[in-house]
């Protein structure tokens, strides 16, 4: 029977790759968690086993990966804020863990889910493919380029067949950061605000998407190569008045300028880090708001047969989700 140790397993992606692997194939699933009593929906997938464990504990993950067949890494600190030895802690420090428990297991496909961000700041409005160069200006950027490149390493250094899947900007059922809380719940709480009019370019991959993806590298991701894994990519704009429509509520926001917002950003930031608190708006966020991300998916369409959800799909079933938390109102 394929065996498959999947890092992260219960966090937002984590979630619903369990569901998503276990409806569609035979497999036996493993995650790793540090508090599985936290996690009870994991009950509801018999074929799941639980490790109780951290990504940083390499002992841990070498009896986890034991006679499995592949590896998903899953696995990463994501914040807009935090300190720089968090992010390498478990970024870099547990990725290496993972991947030399891997070399020890003999593992016949290691799938690392790395992020498009490590771009840091486009250099084109043009389309951005995989050959595009990285430049990554926050912490949780430059771990995760350092952890991709430790990744890539492996497979000429100790033969482990790698695959990189670089995702977009996560939305969909069960979470609460970043793209789901800017675009849907601060929308659906009042809280209209966007930057520059909505032109800039964003790039959501439905998180149901990701999971398709990491399947397909499994089964068909080239030795040694990146994928650009987004559902598509579109204006703020267009974002916001796809899910009002969905949602049923107004189209307007009120939009501020980046002289307003990087100022203010940038205060916020200052009182955050005397008062220790996470701010709304950090710095950080201007490499993720104030560019155009406009990602391509033809790689992974062509070579995986990737097929994106559209935008309007994904967001009624998130639209679905917050109804069921009490979050969006029935229509």
């Amino acid at each position: 029977m394929t065996t498959v140790f999947i890092t992260g397993g219960t966090g937002f992606l984590g979630r619903t790759l369990l569901h998503y692997l276990h409806d569609r194939t035979d497999w036996q699933l493993r995650v790793l968690t540090r508090t599985p009593e936290r996690h009870q929906w994991l009950k509801e997938l018999p074929r799941v086993e639980t490790f109780v464990g951290d990504i940083r504990d390499a002992a841990a993950i070498i009896k986890a990966v034991e006679g499995c067949r592949y590896v998903v890494h899953a696995a990463a600190y994501f914040r807009f804020w935090g300190k720089q030895q968090q992010f390498e802690q478990t970024n870099v420090v547990g990725t290496k863990n993972v991947l030399d428990a891997a070399v020890l297991a003999g593992i016949e496909k290691f799938v690392h889910v790395s992020t498009v961000v490590v771009v840091g700041n486009p250099q084109t409005d043009d389309e951005i493919d995989e050959t595009h160069p990285t430049c990554p200006v926050d912490a949780y950027q430059k771990t995760k380029l350092v952890a991709e490149q430790l990744a890539l390493s492996y497979v000429t250094q100790h033969q482990l067949p790698v695959v990189v899947l670089r995702p977009g900007a996560f939305y969909g059922p069960y979470g609460h950061y970043a793209f789901n809380k800017m675009f849907f719940e601060d929308p659906l709480r009042g809280l209209r605000l966007g930057v520059e009019g909505g032109r800039y370019y964003t790039m959501p991959t439905y998180v149901e998407d990701m999971a398709q993806a990491i399947f397909l590298a499994l089964e068909k991701g080239h030795i040694g190569n990146i994928y650009n894994i987004v559902s598509q990519y579109m204006t703020h704009r267009e974002v916001h008045h796809i899910i009002a429509d969905a949602a049923g509520i107004s189209h307007f926001h009120i939009f501020a300028p980046a002289f307003v917002m990087v100022p203010f950003a940038r205060v916020l930031t200052v009182l955050g880090r005397i008062f220790n608190f996470e701010p709304k708006y950090p710095l950080t966020l201007r490499s993720y708001i104030f560019n155009n991300w406009k990602v391509s998916n033809a790689k992974a369409k062509r070579e995986l047969g990737f097929v994106p959800t559209p935008f309007e799909v994904g967001v009624q079933s998130t639209l679905d989700w917050y109804r069921s938390i009490g979050i969006c109102k029935s229509r």
